[in-house]
């Protein structure tokens, strides 16, 4: 766990102690007084994965190889069922660092990285452009924030409030501007001033749903005009705490544009965390970033080990 010193896997913990506390609170209570595991302790135990927005299949799966196990290997002491749990979650969540060391690492063969920020509007995805450049001009990067949210009049003052905190720059054009238009200008720009990383900010609404996901296919077209495989990135940011919602719209986005990675932010506020390893599961898309608070610095790298540990923190 090479990226998560002790302050940032304390924070991670931090943010998900109601998580942990719906779901692996839940679960303490059920094994406290068995003697064996059984079905009816099996049963009980997928009652609470699937409360926990775990996710109906995804907590079958769990249960499923969790019963081999037993059956195979001869598990029956309940207090083994702790890390039976916590040996099928890991395995199912899929991990997205290329480098532990390195987790804003950026491919070397092309310049700069394009990456396209879409989601639904309120999801977070203002702050989590502030906080991804933040972190990447931490790493040494050069970064850009193209402002092509142009439907919303405060989305811009927002998005400019975060660019400063980041200390990057921004390239913006007055309220209605076409956006595919403000996304092309600022690739050009990035590609003449040598910047590592562009960073676009979509709408979240448009009048129809149609509507939205035809300006975002329309902007990754222009993109392709400088850049036939730009953007390198489409991340959607979804908020954890609408629990199975998030699924919907995932499924809803990546079947209009195609995406590569998943933000789930809000984590500290909700104890629907568990929908991390639905999302993870069921659509099979990496979650590479998660927020776990409201500071600059809150927004980590997604990382299976680190997000286990925390889930399975006892508490002291």
């Amino acid at each position: 766990m090479g990226f998560f010193d002790k302050f940032k896997l304390s924070r991670l913990k931090e943010g998900l102690t109601k998580t942990r506390e719906n779901i692996f609170g839940k679960i303490q209570k059920i094994l406290a007084g068995k003697t064996k595991i059984d079905d009816e302790l099996l049963n009980n135990l997928e009652e609470i994965l699937i409360s926990g927005d775990v996710g109906v299949s995804t907590t079958m799966k769990i249960i499923e190889h969790i019963r081999l196990r037993v059956k195979k290997d001869g598990y029956e002491n309940p207090a083994d069922l702790d890390n039976l749990l916590r040996e099928e979650i890991e395995k199912l969540l899929v991990n997205d660092l290329i480098s532990e060391n390195d987790p804003f690492y950026l491919p070397t063969e092309h310049k700069p990285h394009v990456i396209m920020i879409v989601g639904v509007n309120g999801v977070g995805k203002t702050t989590t452009i502030g906080k991804l450049a933040y972190n990447y001009k931490n790493a040494g990067r050069k970064v850009l924030i193209a402002a092509a949210d142009t439907f919303r009049a405060a989305a811009n003052e927002q998005l400019e409030i975060w660019t400063k905190r980041a200390g990057v720059d921004i390239i913006q054009q007055e309220s209605g501007a076409d956006p595919a238009a403000v996304s092309y200008d600022a690739l050009k720009s990035a590609m003449v001033h040598g910047v590592d990383v562009l960073i676009i900010d979509t709408a979240g609404r448009l009048h129809t749903k149609i509507n939205l996901m035809e300006e975002l296919k329309k902007i990754k077209r222009v993109l392709q005009k400088l850049i036939p495989d730009a953007p390198h990135d489409i991340l959607l940011v979804l908020d954890a705490s609408t629990g199975q919602n998030a699924i919907q719209q995932a499924k809803q986005f990546t079947a209009a544009v195609g995406i590569t990675g998943l933000v789930l932010t809000k984590l500290d506020g909700t104890a629907k965390g568990g929908v991390v390893l639905a999302i993870n599961q069921e659509l099979s898309i990496p979650v590479k970033y998660i927020g776990v608070g409201e500071k600059i610095d809150d927004l980590q790298p997604f990382d299976r080990k680190a997000f286990v540990e925390a889930l399975f923190e006892r508490e002291q």
